[in-house]
């Protein structure tokens, strides 16, 4: 065993290090996103952790709190992170000292890159064993399972056992007993290895990289819920935005969501494991887990909470450590929104998702249901008004991907998003119906309009129906606020903003949707929507062209019996009957031109 020190840490080498590679991921996120706020949740001030396999930096620089020991196989990414941890262990878990536990154990890497192949092989369960022991009684091991039937494999376009890259050491399908494949064959194998399972977490969109962390046991049973629902699509349409896909894994995440299937497809699970105490009379740590951890907006704004509290879930957030967020200036900011980090304290309203209700309701064709869900939408943002007709505050946002609906009741599901300043009230009624219509259309969904409809067309018709005359001005107006909005929310400049709205003012219904994945089913029906587009318009030509030729064929015939009738007899004795009369009658106008003329005078001098 050798020893080398660096900056702030020591590396220990036991052997079997990997010289020339590194496991660090590529794809990272601010602040370490919702596994470093899980993380730094379960962790004590104080407490001894114990990191293995290779995870986002920014993870071990949440843990500043706690003395951490990294453990990992490739020797380059323990110098890169020797300056983060108090220890690194370079080689494998066979390199771990068998009198060294720790309070915390976290593999959300999986076990698969914790384990050297320059080394001694033990296996998935020789690693979980080893781990295990490192475990003080009373700690808690966080551990990550891919999922190999998970939604990202569903809607990949090409398939996981074709991989040819280098990071594919070990590539396990549902075939390799020695890896578990689901839940609860993970929870068998904790067991027997001395542990109590606690809790267990999707991960979505990525396993590797989750933007959200939902409750996997809350997911089965809260079909219905809205904050699932808003969290999944969220997610899942932000996650795979620079791949191509087989079809949309929003819609199939909210689909599996109303089955009860939204924690058997995450692409992944993260478990919490808790090794007993020493004295089996010691009260169990009482742990406040979320129930859910979302990451959304600008880089730096930190990670939405979902708890558990008195009466239902409430909202909480976590502030990244180290990271200065600066105060919102809703006033002396020119963007149109700003987050507002204190408005997420209250209880999480309860109810249905208004974009699923609506795209349900557009699907069978229910007219009155969209009537009365469009009319107590329209209503709900009419009484957040003020005297002067605008809206301010989170209401000026509550698009119908944002509002909730518990019965007769409407409210903001996520109100720390706000208007900088009041919004005219038929402005934040278009954009959010613009939103619904420009999602209905380019996302291919059958509804009962006309197909002929443009989106700014299908917003004013979904106006009327609220009850509303909106023209095509608000529409434009909406467009342009929507614009403002998507730019403070993803941080884009002036020039990004302005691109933004001009894209937004040229979405069609032949197009895909904005902003999505490149989904090859999405842009099949774009291209099926395109192609009876383009056969309406052959055949609008068509028959334009055709009525073109009807009336040239009739000027021509009208024009060959003027010039037969021209010629005849009859034509030329009425020619020479209604000349002279033609001639009397120009005479007598010029005498009477002539003869007012001269009696003016006269008149003027009586006068």
């Amino acid at each position: 065993m050798t020893t080398e020190t660096a900056p702030s840490g020591r590396i220990t080498l036991p052997g079997g290090e990997m010289l020339a590679w590194s496991d660090l991921p590529q794809k990272r996120l601010a602040d370490g996103g919702p596994l470093a706020a899980l993380a730094t949740r379960l962790v004590p001030p104080g407490a001894r952790v114990l990191v293995a396999g290779p995870h986002d930096p920014a993870l071990l620089d949440q843990l500043g709190h706690a003395e951490v020991t990294c453990l990992l196989r490739s020797h380059p990414d323990a110098v890169a992170l020797a300056h983060r941890a108090a220890q690194v262990v370079v080689g494998g878990p066979a390199g771990l000292p068998d009198d060294e536990t720790y309070d915390v154990v976290i593999a959300a890497a999986g076990l698969d890159p914790v384990e050297s192949v320059e080394g001694t092989r033990l296996g998935w369960d020789g690693v979980l064993a080893r781990l295990v022991a490192a475990v003080a009684p009373g700690g808690a091991l966080l551990l990550r399972l891919d999922n190999p039937l998970g939604l990202h494999r569903l809607v990949a376009t090409t398939p996981w056992y074709a991989g040819r890259d280098d990071s594919a050491w070990v590539i396990g399908g549902v075939l390799d007993r020695g890896h578990p494949a689901n839940r609860d064959q993970l929870r068998e194998r904790l067991t027997e290895a001395g542990l109590r399972p606690a809790a267990c977490w999707a991960a979505y969109p990525d396993a590797g990289s989750p933007t959200a962390l939902l409750d996997a046991d809350h997911l089965d049973r809260d079909t219905g819920c809205g904050l699932f629902d808003a969290v999944l699509h969220g997610a899942c349409a932000g996650g795979f935005t620079s791949d191509t896909v087989l079809q949309d894994p929003a819609r199939l995440a909210v689909d599996a969501l109303h089955a009860g299937r939204a924690a058997d497809l995450a692409p992944g699970w993260l478990v919490l494991a808790h090794r007993p105490a020493a004295d089996p009379s010691a009260p169990a740590a009482d742990q406040d887990l979320p129930v859910a951890l979302m990451q959304t907006g600008r880089p730096g704004s930190g990670v939405l909470e979902v708890l558990h509290g008195p009466s239902g879930w409430r909202w909480g957030h976590a502030a990244a450590t180290g990271t200065e967020v600066p105060a919102a200036a809703p006033f002396a900011s020119r963007e149109a929104a700003y987050r507002d980090a204190d408005a997420l304290s209250g209880p999480v309203p309860a109810g249905r998702l208004l974009r699923t209700l609506l795209l349900d309701a557009a699907l069978r064709r229910d007219l009155a249901t969209l009537r009365t869900l469009l009319v107590g939408y329209a209503g709900w943002l009419a009484d957040h008004a003020d005297g002067d007709g605008g809206i301010a505050g989170a209401a000026a946002l509550a698009a119908t991907d944002n509002v909730v609906v518990d019965g007769e009741r409407y409210a903001v599901l996520d109100p720390s998003w706000r208007a900088t300043g009041p919004l005219p009230a038929d402005v934040v009624l278009a954009r959010g119906l613009w939103r619904f219509a420009a999602a209905l259309l380019t996302g291919g969904y059958a509804h009962p309009w006309s197909s002929t409809l443009d989106v700014a067309g299908l917003t004013v018709v979904l106006g009327g129906l609220a009850g509303h005359d909106l023209d095509r001005a608000t529409v434009a107006a909406a467009v342009e606020t929507e614009a403002a909005v998507a730019a403070a929310l993803h941080g884009l400049d002036r020039d990004g903003r302005v691109d933004l709205a001009a894209e937004l003012h040229a979405v069609t219904p032949t197009d895909p949707p904005v902003g999505a994945a490149r989904s090859y089913q999405q842009l099949r029906e774009a291209w099926l929507r395109q192609r009876e587009e383009l056969a309406r318009l052959a055949a609008l030509t068509a028959w334009t062209e055709e009525l073109l030729t009807s009336r040239e064929r009739a000027l021509r015939r009208a024009e060959t019996t003027i010039g037969l009738l021209s010629g005849s007899l009859s034509y030329r004795v009425g020619r020479l009957a209604i000349t002279p009369a033609r001639l009397a009658k120009r005479g007598a106008r010029a005498a009477k031109r002539r003869a007012t003329a001269a009696l003016a005078p006269k008149q003027e001098e009586q006068q």
